[in-house]
Formats: structure tokens, sequence, C-alpha cells
């Protein structure tokens, strides 16, 4: 967990869970599995339990901190949070109770706005109607390629006050992509050793659909050998649309 966050669209991250698995081709080169490796190496006790060679990595295995629940109840200062910047928290490791532990941390620190993202669109669905859902919470879903549309389907279904998605790493256009009930888009191109290009074409018909739909849109970055290195102008000018100012609640008493 970190009291400030280098990602552009968020203020910190807190990570009450680390570790996961490949589910698709935007996985192939997590920037979290290559940092979870070297934090192991450097002795970080969160990050040594390993994953599965096949889908995970040394130090990726999924685990759960029940010790790090505590941290933005110590922040005295409001934060927008980025939600396990390091795991998904809708991974099928990662027990309901545990689910619920996190969600009762959002809904008592309202003062904080949470940003929570996820892959495991299908499991978000199937629990969405068991779990609380309060106003400082937007839920996300990652939408690499028009094959992972459905999950936008899926998180459609979810009450929470702000639905965004995620297109980062985009590979691919997403040809028939819609917009209601999704109050935010961010979109950007991958980084590190091995990054695949993308196709400035993909990224102004996501614009183009966010502008027709009066959805906030967000461009990170274009990707490359590093988050920084061919910028974040779209079309000469940088695009830092949200959904709207987080509300700063006060700190309950």
């Amino acid at each position: 967990m970190s009291d400030k966050s280098a990602i552009e669209w968020t203020e910190a991250t807190w990570n009450p869970v680390t570790g996961c698995d490949r589910v698709s081709a935007g996985c192939d080169h997590c920037y979290a599995m290559v940092l979870a490796k070297r934090l192991k190496s450097m002795g970080a006790e969160k990050y040594q339990r390993d994953g599965d060679p096949r889908t995970s990595g040394p130090g990726f295995g999924v685990t759960i901190h029940p010790q790090a629940l505590d941290v933005p109840r110590k922040w005295r200062a409001p934060r927008v949070v980025f939600v396990n910047s390091m795991s998904d928290l809708f991974h099928a490791k990662v027990p309901v109770g545990f689910v619920r532990d996190v969600f009762d941390v959002m809904r008592e620190t309202p003062q904080h706005t949470y940003q929570v993202l996820t892959k495991r669109s299908l499991r978000l669905k199937r629990l969405a109607g068991s779990l609380e859902w309060p106003a400082n919470v937007w839920m996300g879903v990652s939408v690499e390629s028009t094959e992972y549309l459905d999950r936008v389907d899926h998180l459609r279904e979810v009450p929470a006050a702000v639905r965004f998605l995620s297109c980062e790493p985009l590979l691919g256009p997403l040809d028939g992509l819609k917009l209601d009930r999704i109050g935010w888009v961010i979109a950007g191109g991958e980084s590190g050793v091995g990054h695949r290009p993308m196709d400035p074409e993909w990224v102004r018909d996501i614009r183009d659909t966010c502008q027709g739909s009066n959805v906030p849109f967000f461009f990170k970055q274009w990707g490359g050998r590093t988050p920084k290195t061919l910028g974040r102008e779209l079309d000469g000018r940088l695009w830092d649309e949200m959904p709207h100012p987080p509300d700063r609640l006060p700190i309950p008493v």
C-alpha cells in the first residue's frame, strides 16, 4: 500500500490482497507480476508466496492480508484509492467473507473514494447482490479487446455509484462498445518489455463513443518501453476527464 501513486487516474493504492493469475491477453505482460518477483527478492513480507508458474509467478500467489484492512482508517486526509493494484479482489481464491471485509472498510471510511477494478466480471456479477455498495465505491472492469465486451454487460448489473471501464492495455478495437449505465472510460497502451503497439484509431473510436454518450474519457498513455515513453497527448491535448470531483465526506467521529 502507498500514500501516493504514480497512476494518473488515482492518488493512492491499497492492497489488502496481493497476487493473481493470468486470465486473458491483457495479462500477458502484467506489471504487477514483474513487480512482485522483484519485491520477493527484496524480502518484502507480502510477496513471499509463489503462484502457479503456468499462470502466475514468484511472489504472486494470491494472499489475503487482514492486517492491511485498517490502513485507510489511518489516512486522515481524503484520498482517491485504487484497491488491489497488485491483485484482483474478485479472484476465485479470495474468500467471499474477505471481500465483504474490504467493502466494510470502504463503507466505514466515506472520506475516501475507492476504485475497484477486475477482470473477473462474472464473479463480480454473482457476488454484487450480497454486498453493500456505498456511494464512495467506483467499480470497473478491464476490457482490452472486443473479445471481452461481455465484461461490460456484467458490470451494468452491479449497483455501484460509478461503473467504469479500463481499456488498458488496449490490444484491439472495441467494435460495438455501448456505454449505457457506464460512467467513465480509461484507455491506454501497453508499456514494458515486449509491449504491443496500439493503433491510434482504436483510441479515437473509444473517445468518440464517450463523447457521443456524454461519458468522461481519460487517456492514460500511449505506452512503450516505459509508461511515459510516448507521452499522453491524443490529437494535441490531454484527456483527463473524471466522472465528477470525488465527494469529500467528513471523517467519521
